[in-house]
């Protein structure tokens, strides 16, 4: 499609007031689609119950400056328990007319709005339709019985005949496929967008700030969930030799959701609990670049996953990334110069990644521009005039 053709283009997905990655996805999309498009943007407001959501301490707090670009017409927003907000919705999307509305999936909290939407685009609108995965399958929807049931088959009604989807790697396009029963050519592979939006601080400034005097900082930044593998981590830094744990300092920063408890066990037991810092809470966009600036290495030792945001962070500040591998982050990492890959579940493999950066550390030298939001932009230009034709 040429970048001069114009689309109005609607897109779906959280607001600030669930701040999470996914909210600041949507807003670098619909942005770098607002620079040659008609963009507009309805955000969920209200997800679930709040006492319900694991991160509730930082819900509807202003902890990003992150915002849509002023040509960006913006309706926030849908709340999972008001039909009035639902219908307030649709009139303001039927009044922009779009010629595609984007779907913004990873939770089935969500569904029965982007159905209702769906159904109602169906009636009166008949706009192109295009889902975007960023989880095949939520872990923790899939642990609790009722849960796995109504994401089974609210998925299946959503999925139902849209007009394309869209993945961030090969790897989930294949599982989407098989989960949902869709035709594999109608599911476009898109990779994440990198957030490139954090500015980057002098490296000792930034340990001065955090207080951090040793010579070696390992971050892993991000929820604490328990598909995240932390453990592995920990017990990898345990098997550190002396001489490099006496210049190490392992930062685990991000907010607990299941699975921190024993996260905060580990570290309390810890024979190194002396060198490792735990930052259980919501980090701000202020603070994200002092942790990232003050790094040497960035692990992300996840038992699965489908993408990592906090991995992407770490790519644009060149640092060195020990990724497992697994699913789609191992192809999401494989052009990047500074990744190292261990197993899933291999605090050996970590322990060895660990001591290789450690002695002799890794001079990043990677082009992005793959990543960057024009690119993603102009491959969703490309899907929308492909299904816009037929």
């Amino acid at each position: 499609m040429s970048r001069s053709m114009s689309r109005s283009i609607c897109i779906v997905g959280p607001s600030k007031r669930f701040l999470s990655g996914l909210s600041y996805y949507t807003i670098r999309l619909a942005n770098a689609l607002s620079q040659s498009n008609d963009v507009s943007v309805v955000c969920l407001r209200k997800l679930l119950p709040q006492f319900l959501f694991p991160g509730r301490e930082h819900v509807g707090k202003e902890i990003s400056d992150l915002e849509f670009s002023p040509n960006v017409a913006v309706y926030d927003g849908m709340d999972y328990n008001s039909p009035l907000s639902w219908s307030r919705a649709f009139r303001f999307i039927k009044k922009q007319k779009p010629d595609v509305i984007i779907l913004q999936w990873w939770t089935s909290s969500v569904a029965h709005m982007h159905l209702v939407l769906k159904m109602l685009n169906a009636l009166f609108l008949k706009s192109k339709l295009i889902i975007e995965f960023h989880e095949v399958v939520d872990p923790l929807e899939e642990a609790i019985l009722p849960i796995r049931l109504h994401s089974r088959i609210f998925g299946r009604l959503l999925t139902h005949k849209a007009d394309a989807y869209v993945v961030h790697s090969n790897f989930d396009r294949k599982q989407i496929a098989s989960k949902y029963h869709l035709d594999v050519e109608k599911i476009h592979v898109i990779p994440h967008g990198l957030y490139d939006h954090y500015k980057q601080i002098d490296k000792k400034k930034a340990k001065s700030a955090l207080k951090i005097k040793e010579k070696f900082v390992i971050l892993h930044f991000g929820l604490i969930r328990r598909y995240k593998g932390i453990p592995y981590l920990i017990d990898a830094f345990e098997q550190l030799p002396e001489n490099v744990v006496k210049n190490a300092r392992l930062l685990i920063v991000g907010e607990p959701w299941e699975g921190a408890d024993e996260v905060v066990q580990l570290v309390a037991t810890s024979k190194r609990r002396d060198r490792i810092t735990l930052v259980p809470k919501y980090v701000s966009d202020d603070e994200i670049p002092l942790y990232f600036s003050a790094a040497d290495v960035t692990v992300f030792p996840y038992i699965r996953a489908s993408q990592s945001g906090a991995a992407h962070i770490a790519m644009c500040f060149k640092k060195p990334i020990i990724a497992s591998r697994v699913g789609g982050l191992e192809e999401s990492m494989a052009k990047y110069s500074g990744t190292i890959f261990a197993p899933p579940g291999d605090a050996d493999a970590i322990a060895r990644a660990l001591i290789k950066c450690y002695e002799r550390p890794i001079e990043v030298k990677c082009d992005l521009v793959d990543l960057g939001w024009d690119t993603i932009a102009s491959k969703y230009c490309d899907i929308i005039d492909r299904i816009s034709n037929k």
